[in-house]
């Protein structure tokens, strides 16, 4: 079953040529599409020579992807569209791209422009390969996507990507973080083990005992797991780390009211609860107006 090529359409509030220079110039280009780490041209031997350039991606831990580009073909309409065709691969064993082909294309609205692509590769043969490529190309999909987003809130907000990109993986890092702070202390503390500090401070705010307060501990240790997941599936982080500053210092007072010796305890609820509460603070503020794939449309109208 062939897969289908990679489609991804975005809206940008700039002139047809302005959008063309950020995406056909390599030292602006490199510093928005988040496929590549860098571009080289080569030198044309004539004008009407097809443009070659070289590529590198930073894959992490030290490993960087090299491949080479052509840019086959410029075709210019009477309504001002612009489309540029490009062919590229790698001949590098580690990358699961062998060749591929595609287009940019540059309509002119209204409102500025309509800049999408559209393209598809070639995977290494073989069974891995293959199924290496059903993850790979959602997230050839998702890179696409959101390196148009950064492209766009540049040319219309003036905002870097290298700053656009702080902020998305700060913001993701900081997701993540709390999905496992939660996580483990609902699921460790509370249901696992049920610790007894955990079951003397429930005592000591609700006067409950025994049983019922085991049980209880463990309905609060469940609330905290679907907490944390909400950190996964909420597209509105902002709101999350808004409730966060609310709620840990809330969590810091009681539990320093219910056992007033748990201040002089290493890594106590102080240092802890404050320490979430400004990582809470951070993500509240570098949250606003992220970056985002979901502002491009990825199927084409037939």
């Amino acid at each position: 079953m062939k897969n289908k090529p990679i489609y991804v359409e975005i809206p940008i509030k700039a002139k047809v040529n302005e959008v063309w220079r950020m995406t056909q110039t390599p030292e602006l280009h490199e510093q928005w599409d988040l496929r590549f780490s860098s571009i080289t041209y080569l030198p044309k031997k004539t004008e009407d020579e097809p443009q070659s350039f070289l590529y590198e991606t930073k894959i992490g831990f030290g490993f960087t992807v090299s491949g080479w580009g052509r840019s086959v073909g410029t075709h210019n309409k009477n309504d001002g569209t612009k489309t540029s065709s490009l062919h590229f691969g790698t001949e590098q064993k580690i990358s699961p791209i062998k060749e591929g082909k595609g287009y940019w294309q540059y309509i002119p609205t209204e409102n500025g422009t309509t800049f999408l692509t559209q393209y598809d590769y070639e995977m290494r043969n073989g069974l891995f390969w293959r199924f290496i490529d059903f993850f790979f190309r959602p997230i050839m999909g998702w890179g696409t996507a959101l390196s148009f987003d950064v492209l766009k809130r540049w040319l219309e907000t003036g905002e870097q990507p290298r700053t656009q990109y702080i902020r998305f993986f700060s913001n993701s890092f900081l997701t993540f973080l709390f999905f496992f702070v939660w996580l483990y202390h609902g699921l460790i503390p509370k249901i696992v083990a049920t610790h007894p500090v955990e079951l003397s401070l429930l005592t000591s705010i609700t006067s409950l005992d025994g049983g019922f307060a085991v049980n209880l501990v463990k309905v609060i240790g469940m609330m905290e797991i679907i907490f944390g997941f909400v950190w996964l599936i909420y597209r509105r982080k902002r709101y999350l780390f808004a409730l966060q500053l609310i709620v840990f210092p809330i969590f810091m007072i009681t539990t320093i009211l219910a056992d007033s010796s748990l201040w002089l305890h290493p890594f106590n609820p102080i240092t802890f609860n404050l320490s979430l509460w400004f990582l809470s603070l951070i993500g509240f503020l570098l949250a606003k107006d992220l970056p985002t794939s979901k502002n491009c449309k990825r199927t084409r109208k037939v």
